[in-house]
């Protein structure tokens, strides 16, 4: 269909492209070749007069004229959606959909496990997929690369809806045999002793408590650094180090494993897991019922309250929006400005 000469379904390739800012990330996010996407901008081009999109260094960057029609195309395609293009009534048992979610192993192992069993019962012809966090998490939801995130609510973005899942909070995990294991965990202990810790992506992102206990005077004896929190046991288990490990995910493990847990001898805040999805997203169906069914899944007992006796690192306690704040600014990779 043309209006005025412009074919209207360029219309949606011009949105991608204006968001993407690249010919082939713009082809992967309306489904199309990456030739036929490329096609698209040289008819785009054509009509509009303009590049739109040209070279600078390795990067590509939007004209003028391209700035100036972002947000008129995002809100004509916005009003399309919403007034002309209504959904079909959403129904679990008959649902063919695939929802990608973004989650650590952690998360994985301690409730989507669960959520995908009761999922399956409910939809068993909607398909899942559990992407692994990456130091780009941000925007890979920005980007409609994953459809829901699942992290601690320092990392997510309040631009987006958001729901709180559950608290956690961590505990110092040795092997049975490790003698330091053998009775209380003492401050001293813990920073005489090796460590091992968990980082992600190719930026080497801390998991929070790493940048939290890096980030104080005193600093532990890192020996080793995995990629994941399931690796962190294995990685202790006949060894002299320890691991220091969200308690829902220690318990589980300690319960098959020889693992010896203790309290942790400073007061790391615990950590909140929040579920988020892409502002867009906000009236689907579909994306509000995999969250209820995950919410749901995500109502455990609660964690029990710390030792009072813990010493805390800092002198004065920091607020979790302080933390929020230095958390976001410490772990957000420089290219992503």
């Amino acid at each position: 269909m043309r209006f005025d000469r412009l074919d209207l379904n360029l219309l949606v390739a011009l949105d991608a492209l204006l968001a993407e800012r690249s010919v082939s990330l713009a082809a992967d996010r309306i489904c199309l070749s990456q030739s036929a996407t490329s096609s698209a901008l040289g008819r785009l081009r054509d009509y509009f007069a303009d590049d739109l999109l040209v070279q600078k260094g390795r990067q590509m960057v939007l004209t003028a004229r391209a700035e100036g029609l972002v947000e008129p195309v995002r809100a004509v395609l916005e009003q399309i959606r919403s007034t002309i293009a209504v959904p079909p009534p959403f129904d679990p048992a008959t649902s063919d959909r695939t929802i990608r979610i973004m989650a650590s192993d952690y998360i994985t192992e301690v409730l989507l496990a669960v959520s995908m069993i009761d999922l399956q019962q409910q939809a068993p012809g909607m398909r899942f997929e559990i992407q692994s966090l990456s130091e780009s998490l941000l925007e890979s939801l920005e980007r409609g690369a994953v459809d829901l995130l699942i992290t601690i609510d320092y990392a997510i973005s309040a631009d987006h809806p958001s729901q709180i899942l559950f608290e956690d909070d961590y505990v110092v995990v040795g092997w049975n045999g490790n003698p330091a294991m053998a009775g209380p965990m003492t401050k001293e202990l813990y920073f005489a002793l090796g460590h091992v810790t968990a980082r992600f992506g190719r930026a080497r992102v801390s998991a929070f408590e790493d940048w939290f206990v890096r980030r104080q005077k005193r600093q532990r004896r890192v020996e080793i650094v995995t990629h994941s929190f399931l690796s962190l046991p294995g990685l202790v288990i006949g060894s002299q180090r320890i691991a220091t490990m969200h308690r829902r995910l220690a318990t589980r493990m300690a319960a098959y494993l020889p693992l010896t847990l203790r309290e942790v001898p400073m007061d790391i805040p615990p950590i909140r897991e929040a579920i988020q999805w892409h502002i867009s997203s906000n009236n689907d169906p579909a994306i509000r019922w995999v969250v209820e069914r995950i919410m749901s899944d995500a109502q455990m007992p609660v964690v029990p309250k710390r030792d009072q006796s813990v010493i805390s690192l800092d002198e004065a306690r920091v607020s979790r929006e302080e933390l929020t704040a230095q958390f976001q600014s410490d772990t957000t990779p420089k290219s992503r400005g």
